[in-house]
């Protein structure tokens, strides 16, 4: 039958039949025989159903692994792939839509290649002609519905099938009320030569709930099926079933040596199966033309109908799918990976050395000395060392000219301390990340060696004006009295000789000697006793300089690489959740047992529980 099913007949006892709303409804039940009543009870549970069935909320851990999705696409717009992140955002969107839409029925597609037998064994699980079949290639040529159901329109609706190839299968047996929640699809040919036909098989396979791979004993081993699709969609191993059609072409000895290869290739397609109680796909021996194996096919896809779980697990796949596809993107080479405290401290020493931290620093140091030996040194040794510098100063001795500069320019140093501290911090990460955190160095290398030049004409020169200690004056008063000691000495020797004071030349004399001793002796006290300030004042100027140099570096580019390495730690965290462990429903099938590979020609083989543990292939 073609039609939707049959209609009730409206009753005719020469009234007009009063139904305004649900009281009319009541009303009509009451006056209803006996056993008008149970099947209204009935058809309104099934109304109650169908609303309820409308939609639907994932949970556990799959509605954990769709946000986590979602945030990482958020978070990654700017810094990984387009094509991988649209992949991503295929199945986000699809999640959505396939949320909204019946969560009572599943959607199930029959594919295969031409002369298959797809549409025959259509027919037979719908239990009357509904899909031509023939010699003429392509037969179908446009995806055609078979709904056991009310409230799939949503859903064919999304898979584009138009009203007039929706149909209804033969009303009748247990078998039907067991399939009341599939959605069967016959799509066109996977290797039709009419390129429209492939883009509406590619495009339901996206859409669908799961896949029935229709094969033939000829064409099982076809290259364009196990590369194009296969192969690709192995990550969909719990939602596929692949069933070897054709059966009454080839005795019992044939079919499980073509059995045996097919899953040979299959495993080699990396495509788990449903054997020895793993989880996978099940592969299923039938004849659409004489029946065999038909009826384990129907009780395989009752119990995996009944199970409501399949646009879930087909979700889970696309997210398996997406996760591989994007784990180049998020999986560090090196667990490590990032900027350590290390990498910190040697970037600030580099600053250090760019700015001279050290060298202005041991400049303050010999200020501060130079100037407590001017201050408290003799003036005669002062006298003496201003000769040797003026005499120095004018010389043209080639052996005192400056040497050549041949190390770094201090931009030069500050462009290669970024560069290191860049390629440590992205060492190990994944390409777009490592990217990402040298561009964030970069930017912030702009306008650094301006920016350390402003800060150390900010901080100004330690060297210029030193701080004095206490002490020096009475250093200074010192040296003074010893200068008069020298200066009465010779007076008084002098007057001696001219005849002015009375003779003695030994009080002079010593008195001139405890001056010219006193002096270089005092100096030497001095520049003892300022030699730990002046080192002290040297390292505290050495550390400020260090310091406003590494802030400066800090802000400008480690705490803009710090950034992305923390956005790169907030992705992995979200990708651990979209990889990370979905657990499912197992499905069993037929007589509740799981077969083995050595199954007779008609038993079914186990469709495979989905996995513990999410493969990322």
């Amino acid at each position: 039958m073609s039609g939707r099913g049959s209609e009730k007949p409206a009753e005719n006892d020469g009234r007009e039949r009063w139904d305004d709303g649900l009281i009319a409804r009541r009303a009509a039940e009451r006056l209803a025989p006996g056993g008008a009543a149970p099947e209204a009870d009935a058809e309104a549970e099934a109304d109650a159903e169908d609303a309820r069935g409308f939609g639907g909320t994932y949970g556990g851990g799959l509605r954990t692994r769709l946000d986590a999705l979602h945030e990482l696409v958020g978070l990654s717009r700017a810094r990984v792939d387009g094509d991988a992140l649209a992949e991503a955002g295929r199945v986000l969107d699809e999640a959505a839509a396939r949320q909204r839409l019946s969560s009572r029925h599943t959607v199930v597609a029959l594919a295969g290649s031409t002369g298959s037998g797809k549409s025959t064994l259509f027919n037979a699980l719908a239990g009357v002609s509904v899909s031509e079949t023939g010699l003429r290639r392509p037969t179908t040529s446009a995806p055609l519905a078979l709904t056991w159901s009310e409230g799939a329109a949503g859903l064919l609706d999304r898979l584009g099938v138009p009203g007039r190839l929706r149909r209804r299968p033969l009303a009748g047996g247990a078998a039907d009320a067991e399939l009341q929640s599939l959605v069967l699809i016959d799509l066109p040919d996977h290797d039709s030569a009419v390129t429209a036909h492939r883009d509406q098989v590619d495009r339901a396979l996206g859409l669908v709930d799961a896949v029935i791979w229709v094969v033939d004993p000829e064409k099982y081993a076809d290259a364009a099926l196990h590369e194009r699709y296969l192969r690709p969609l192995a990550g969909h191993a719990e939602v596929t079933f692949v069933v070897l059609n054709q059966i009454d072409r080839l005795g019992a000895e044939a079919t499980e040596l073509v059995l045996d290869d097919l899953r040979r290739l299959l495993d080699e397609d990396g495509m788990a199966l449903g054997e020895h109680g793993e989880p996978g796909a099940t592969v299923l021996p039938v004849s659409a033309l004489t029946g065999e194996g038909v009826s384990e096919l129907r009780q395989l896809l009752a119990r995996f109908v009944q199970e409501r779980t399949a646009p879930e697990r087909r979700i889970a796949a696309d997210i398996d799918t997406a996760a591989a596809r994007l784990r180049p993107a998020y999986v560090a080479a090196d667990a490590r990976a990032g900027l350590g405290e290390r990498s910190r401290e040697e970037f600030a020493g580099r600053l250090a050395v760019a700015v001279g931290a050290q060298a202005a620093g041991e400049a303050a140091e010999r200020v501060w000395r130079r100037g407590a030996i001017r201050a408290c040194g003799s003036p005669w040794l002062r006298l003496h060392r201003w000769y040797e510098r003026k005499r120095a100063h004018g010389s043209t001795d080639p052996r005192l000219a400056a040497p050549v500069e041949d190390e770094l320019t201090a931009r030069q140093r500050v462009e290669q301390a970024v560069r290191i501290v860049a390629d440590e911090a992205s060492r190990g990460l994944p390409a777009p990340w490592a990217h990402a955190v040298r561009e964030a160095a970069s930017r912030g290398a702009e306008g650094l060696p301006e920016a350390l030049d402003e800060l150390t004409v900010t901080l100004g020169d330690p060297a210029a004006r030193p701080p004095r200690p206490a002490w020096w004056p009475a250093a200074v008063l010192a040296q003074a009295l010893m200068t008069l000691l020298q200066l009465f000495g010779a007076l008084w020797l002098v007057g001696q000789i001219v005849g002015v004071v009375e003779p003695g030349l030994l009080p002079p004399v010593l008195v001139m000697l405890g001056g010219i001793a006193g002096g270089p002796l005092i100096e030497w006290a001095c520049e003892s006793a300022v030699r730990g300030p002046a080192r002290r004042y040297g390292q505290e100027a050495e550390r400020k300089l260090a310091e406003a140099a590494a802030a400066c570096g800090r802000a400008r580019v480690l705490d803009p690489v710090s950034a992305e390495l923390l956005r790169y730690r907030e992705v992995r965290e979200q990708y651990a959740k979209v990889a990370g462990p979905r657990p499912s429903p197992r499905i069993v099938g037929a007589g509740g047992r799981a077969a083995g590979r050595g199954g007779g020609r008609g038993g079914a083989l186990r469709l495979g529980a989905t996995r513990t543990g999410a493969r990322i292939r």
